[in-house]
């Protein structure tokens, strides 16, 4: 958490506007599609071509972004490859909010007085309503698609997530770019392991975390057991209200596999 304070925040503050504001959703928008072209960039966000140029070059300086090699796809003619803009490890770290450090202060408070499971039936309560609303989208959607339409509704909401096959042990792997608490889940892992839980409930299969941002790796993995993907996918449909079993499908596996949520 210590590393906030290294690089320029590109959250917007309640005071916020001009420049800065569109800067950041600059910066954002390489964060969720990067590598993108400028033009994209351009086209996406409203701004012309040297507005662009102008918030790439500040972004570039600040180190917040790098350039990529141009796409094979990319070559048009015999005009000059187009740049490819990603966001750097620092640029990620600096889409903080400005009421972290309250949530934090909170969620302290909050264990001091009640005690950690008190602080784990909070975090199940906030996600309940995010899988409120993704409940009827995933479960509508065939088995062996659900975990791409979890990533695409995670997506809306700014996680920058996708859906990949796992490259092992088979079943499917749910990447999250972004977190928006991650410096809050760094000291309080009940967040990820309610988010985890709720996805298991989602796709009606056990999954388990094994990567996440809160902990300093570059991405939330989430590994998605094949079985029962072919299921109904109804498992859990009933626990949503944030009234969560303290035995979750997601709990088991990290438990068996020696690993904690993080």
């Amino acid at each position: 958490m210590g590393d906030r304070t290294t690089v320029p925040s590109l959250a917007v503050t309640a005071d916020g506007h001009g420049e800065r504001d569109t800067r950041a959703r600059v910066a954002r928008l390489i964060l969720e599609q990067g590598p993108i072209t400028a033009s994209a960039l351009g086209e996406r966000v409203g701004l012309t071509p040297a507005a662009v140029r102008r918030h790439l070059d500040a972004l570039l300086a600040e180190g917040m972004i790098e350039v990529r090699r141009a796409r094979p796809q990319a070559r048009r003619g015999r005009g000059r490859p187009a740049k490819w803009f990603a966001i750097t490890d620092a640029g990620r770290s600096a889409f903080v909010h400005a009421y972290d450090d309250l949530a934090s202060a909170a969620l302290r408070f909050l264990a001091e007085k009640a005690g950690s499971a008190a602080v784990a039936e909070f975090a199940r309560r906030q996600i309940a309503d995010l899988e409120r609303r993704y409940r009827p989208v995933v479960r509508a959607a065939p088995p062996q698609q659900r975990v791409r339409v979890l990533a695409e509704a995670l997506s809306a909401d700014g996680y920058a997530a996708a859906a990949a096959e796992a490259p092992r042990a088979g079943g499917q792997q749910l990447c999250q770019h972004h977190c928006p608490v991650a410096h809050v889940a760094a000291e309080f892992p009940q967040l990820c392991e309610a988010e985890t839980e709720a996805f298991s409930r989602l796709l009606g299969t056990p999954v388990q975390r094994l990567a996440t941002i809160a902990h300093g790796d570059g991405i939330c993995t989430t590994h998605v057991s094949p079985r029962d993907l072919g299921a109904g996918g109804d498992t859990g449909s009933d626990t949503a209200s944030g009234e969560t079993s303290d035995t979750t499908q997601g709990n088991g596996n990290d438990e068996e596999s020696g690993r904690t949520s993080l």
